[in-house]
């Protein structure tokens, strides 16, 4: 069980991979804490969104990036892996995207 603290947002601009990354700061142990990025891809969110002829709210982009995180939580089989940088792209955010019903 991951304990975890959101600690905010910042633009990241890495060429294909350009976007808004949430920052969190976990813990497996409640005694170790690191930080991870989950990174929600400009493309991906401009994607939806022209399909949709609508704009996603801020708290919808933070909802994106939470649930991702949560899926990494149940797909990375050790705490070591969540180190790692989460990305979401297209069919990422599709997918949360219906599970939350926006």
């Amino acid at each position: 069980m991951y304990q975890y603290r959101y600690q905010g947002s910042r633009p990241l601009d890495a060429g294909a991979d350009s976007g808004v990354e949430f920052v969190f700061s976990l813990s497996a142990d409640r005694k170790s804490w690191h930080s991870v990025g989950v990174l929600v891809s400009d493309g991906a969110i401009r994607a939806w969104e022209q399909a949709r002829a609508r704009e996603l709210s801020s708290a919808e982009r933070y909802a994106i990036a939470k649930m991702a995180l949560f899926q990494a939580f149940d797909e990375r089989p050790a705490p070591a892996l969540m180190k790692d940088q989460v990305r979401v792209r297209n069919a990422g955010v599709e997918a949360i995207i219906e599970a939350l019903d926006l």
